[in-house]
Order: C-alpha cells, then sequence, then structure tokens
C-alpha cells in the first residue's frame, strides 16, 4: 500500500517535545559573564573589594555604599563573535555583530554625613540593568558524510518501535521517504543511504550545518547599602532577571548519487532538509549581599554571596522536513509542538576579593569565585507531573564546581585613566566528558576621562573558548564538529555624578 494511504488511516501518537531540558541548557542559564560598564568590563569584572560602579550592582552590592554622590550611567555595547567550525577535514567560518544595551541605572544619595567621620556616612539606593550573557552566535559546519546521515540517527534509535511510537524528528524523515521500514518489519527502520535497508552503503553526501542562536540574560538590580565610618560597607541587592533564548539549526544533506527507488512514484533522491526551532523565554529572582572592609587606607577586602537564581521559564518548538526527488517532487512537513513550563534552580556563588589602592595614583585588583554547578536543579511548573529525577541525576553526574578568576589594574594621570584586566571562567564539565576541556579567557583593555561631574569610558574585552558540537551521534559515529569561539567586546559608558 502507498504510503500517502498509511498517513491517512494511521493513527499517530507521536513523542513530541515536552519536558526536553538538557545539562546544555543548565549550564547555559546558570552561567554568568559578569558585564556592565567600560569600566568594569575593561578592568576584567574585578570589582568585589572596590566598588563604586554601577556594575557592582550585581557582583557585590557593598560596592553601592562606596559612591558619595547620586548619578546616572549608561553603556550601550557592540559585540562581535567569530566562530571557526572544523568538520570531517573541512573548515568553514560565520560571524555576526549585535549592538546592545550592556548597563543602564542610577544611584540615589538619601543619607550623606561625610562631614562626621564615624557612624553611617552615607546610605544609597539604586537600580542598575546589567546583561549577563549574550548569547548570540552563528556556526555553519560542513563536511562529507563518508559513514553516516542524520537519517541514520532517525532509524537507529527507534528501532523496536512502531511506526505510532516513533519520535517527531523521525517520523518526519518517514514522512518525507528520508527513512522507512526495513522489508517484512513493521519496527525496524534504514535510510534512504543505505537503499532502505539494502546495505547498500551509499554514503558520500554533503552535509551543512547553519547553526543561529540568539538571546540574553539581565538582570534588573534594585539594591541598598551604605557606608560605616569609612572602613565598612554593606549592601544588599534583589535581582530579577530576564531571560530570552531562540535556538534554530538547518540540517542539509546533498547527494549526486543515483539512490534506488524505494516506491514507483517516488524515485531520485536529491537532498533533503531538516529544520529545528525552539523558544525559552522566563523570568527569575536571587538575592545577593555583600562587604566591604577597609583595615587600612591602601587595602580593601570584598566579599559578596549570591543566593540560587528561581527560574520559571516557558518552551516552545517546532520542526520541519523538505525533501527533493526527481520523480515525486518536493515534500514537505511539519510538526509545532505543545508549549510548557518548568522551573530552574540555578547554583549559589562566593565571591572574595582583595584591591590595593596606590593613594590616587594606581589600583590593584584580584578575586576568586566559586560557583557549585552539580547543584543545578529542574523542578516542576504548575499542573506538570513529569519526573525530573533523571536529568538532575545526569546533572550531578556530568558537572562539577567551577573555580572563576579575575584580575584587573588602572593607573591614572591626572583626568585620563588606563586601564586593564584578566578573567577565567572554569570548567564545568567533568573530566570524561566531551566538552570537559570547556573554559573561558578573556582579556581587556581601556581608557577613561573625568572632569568634574562627567566621566566617559571606553572598555574592549576579547574573550575566547573551544567547544565540541555533535551533529548526530549514530552506532558507526559520532559526528562531531570541534570550534573555535572569539568575541569582541566594546562597551563605552557616560556617566554623570550629582555632585562633585
Amino acid at each position: 500500500m502507498k504510503k500517502q494511504l498509511l498517513i491517512i488511516f494511521l493513527a499517530l501518537s507521536l513523542t513530541v517535545l515536552s519536558n526536553a531540558q538538557t545539562v546544555d541548557d543548565a549550564i547555559r542559564y546558570s552561567q554568568v559573564f559578569y558585564s556592565g560598564t567600560a569600566r568594569f568590563t575593561s578592568m576584567g569584572g574585578a570589582f568585589t573589594a572596590l566598588g563604586g560602579d554601577f556594575s557592582t550592582l550585581s557582583q557585590n552590592p557593598a560596592g553601592i555604599g562606596v559612591f558619595r554622590s547620586s548619578g546616572i550611567s549608561v553603556t550601550p555595547q557592540l559585540y562581535h563573535i567569530n566562530t571557526i567550525a572544523n568538520f570531517k577535514a573541512n573548515s568553514r567560518e560565520d560571524y555576526l555583530y549585535d549592538f546592545n544595551l550592556s548597563q543602564v541605572g542610577f544611584v540615589a544619595n538619601l543619607i550623606n554625613n561625610n562631614s562626621s567621620g564615624t557612624g553611617l556616612m552615607a546610605l544609597n539606593l539604586g537600580y542598575s540593568y546589567n546583561k549577563t550573557n549574550n548569547f548570540n552566535q552563528t556556526i555553519v559546519i560542513e563536511g562529507t558524510g563518508d559513514r553516516s546521515s542524520l537519517a541514520d540517527f532517525w532509524a537507529q534509535y527507534n528501532n523496536g518501535y512502531i511506526l505510532d511510537d516513533m519520535s517527531s524528528d523521525a517520523y518526519l524523515g518517514w514522512r518525507a521517504f528520508v527513512i522507512d521500514s526495513v522489508s517484512g518489519y513493521y519496527d525496524q527502520w534504514a535510510t534512504v543511504y543505505s537503499g532502505y535497508g539494502s546495505d547498500a552503503s551509499l554514503y558520500g553526501q554533503t552535509i551543512t550545518r547553519y547553526i543561529n542562536y540568539m538571546g540574553y540574560t539581565g538582570e534588573h538590580a534594585i539594591s541598598i547599602g551604605g557606608n560605616w565610618s569609612d572602613k565598612l560597607y554593606f549592601g544588599a541587592t534583589l535581582g530579577i532577571n530576564r531571560l530570552s533564548y531562540t535556538s534554530h539549526y538547518e540540517h542539509l544533506e546533498a547527494t549526486n548519487k543515483d539512490l534506488p527507488a524505494r516506491y514507483s512514484d517516488v524515485a531520485g533522491f536529491s537532498d533533503f532538509r531538516y529544520t529545528f526551532d525552539y523558544k525559552n523565554t522566563g523570568t527569575g529572582i536571587s538575592f545577593k549581599t555583600g562587604v566591604i572592609y577597609k583595615p587600612m587606607e591602601i587595602l580593601r577586602l570584598g566579599f559578596a554571596f549570591h543566593s540560587p537564581m528561581m527560574y520559571r521559564i516557558h518552551e516552545e518548538a517546532y520542526d520541519n522536513i523538505t525533501s527533493r526527488f526527481t520523480i515525486g517532487g518536493i515534500k514537505e512537513f511539519s510538526n509545532k509542538f505543545e508549549g510548557f513550563d518548568y522551573n530552574l534552580t540555578t547554583p549559589f556563588r562566593v565571591i572574595v576579593g582583595g584591591a590595593l589602592q596606590i593613594k590616587k595614583i594606581a589600583l590593584l585588583s584580584a578575586e576568586y569565585e566559586f560557583v557549585d554547578y552539580k547543584t543545578i536543579k529542574f523542578t516542576n511548573a504548575g499542573d506538570d507531573d513529569y519526573d525530573y529525577s533523571f536529568k538532575n541525576q545526569q546533572i550531578k553526574n556530568s558537572l562539577h564546581s567551577a573555580n572563576n578568576l579575575r584580575l584587573g589594574a588602572e593607573v591614572r594621570f591626572d583626568k585620563l585613566y588606563l586601564r586593564g584586566g584578566f578573567s577565567y571562567y572554569g570548567r564545568v564539565w567533568q573530566t570524561g566528558e566531551l566538552n570537559y576541556n570547556l573554559d573561558y579567557n578573556a582579556i581587556s583593555s581601556g581608557i577613561g576621562f573625568r572632569e568634574k561631574n562627567i566621566s566617559f569610558d571606553i572598555g574592549y574585552t576579547y574573550m575566547s573558548n573551544p567547544m565540541t558540537y555533535i551533529l548526530y551521534d549514530t552506532f558507526s559515529e559520532t559526528a562531531a564538529s570541534d570550534i573555535g569561539i572569539n568575541r569582541n567586546i566594546f562597551n563605552v559608558t557616560f556617566s554623570y555624578s550629582f555632585g562633585y
């Protein structure tokens, strides 16, 4: 019976993409790459013991106590990312530019007793929006499928399942004649490249994958803090985080070989294109507190604690396939999944730092951050009764704690300031995992100018990391690409202080 008739009469119960969260999702929404003002980024973000910058409201809330007066600040950002993907002895490069808002905020000086010298010398209230992660990225992967295909992944991982119980992507592949059942079986599947089970081994197709990620995480930090006797600075922040992430990829396989026909009305397979999109949006809340202690004029010590972030996330997904044949024309099918919600709890953070202030000539700052990614947890939202225990165990088995380091320096020449910094965000995957060597290194520099109430700062950061990306996994091979990712980030900050 023709496949078209089977489609009409089958009552499908497809496996949909509900509760499809992965360890990668958990990491993506838990990692924080502190950004903000140009001064903050050009000094590597090493401000836990310094304060006095709008970005510290998201890092060490005690930094708001260092402000001597009210002020406002805004920081536009130009973000450039370049990727080089190696796959099957082939290399493809891609890039994108993104102009966005890195920081905007204000500080209001509620109490000012600078003349007293002891007791509560200042109390400040502030708000700052700080970008904490930029997901924008494009990748192109291309090579020759000499041993396998995405269609093999669909077929092999659905062996043992009848059509009604197949996963959605495999079902679309079946409708598009890219996979089909092996003759004489209802639960064994093969592909057009194997002659639908004849072991013809007709590989050699060109594989191209276009990947596009868009989105960000950003924090609205509402803070209050003060200055006690110019020795102890304290503060607390309520963080309201917004999350937006869109993932889109197109997987194209094209062949010049004359592949055998399975049906009289469909022959001469040319290519297929599979696309998958999903979108996450969410809101999270956290609490942060910190102190800065100045035991002597030259030395400052800082400490901050960040509670876990409690996110509620909404997810939607969509996939589509198009195949082409010289006989039978174009086949196109799609599926949109019903949206659902889930909760994500990110790890707590502890930051300690120290800084040296050499009169009004220079600053040196260093800090250490501890984050335990094993504590990330998915939980149900609303009436969802899905059991997340297996996925949470995967997180514990795959991840470990990370150690992050940030260094910064500033030298003053009258009204001109020169800055530099370095930051390292440590490995989060356990040894033996595919991306166990994934870490992030960043170097930064900047220049600033201050004239009484006005300041103007420019900062540049170069950040790089390696990554291994799996296109699909089959019995014959894991099709993976080694990718180098480089970012060039430019921040420009305009600040004004009410009082001098």
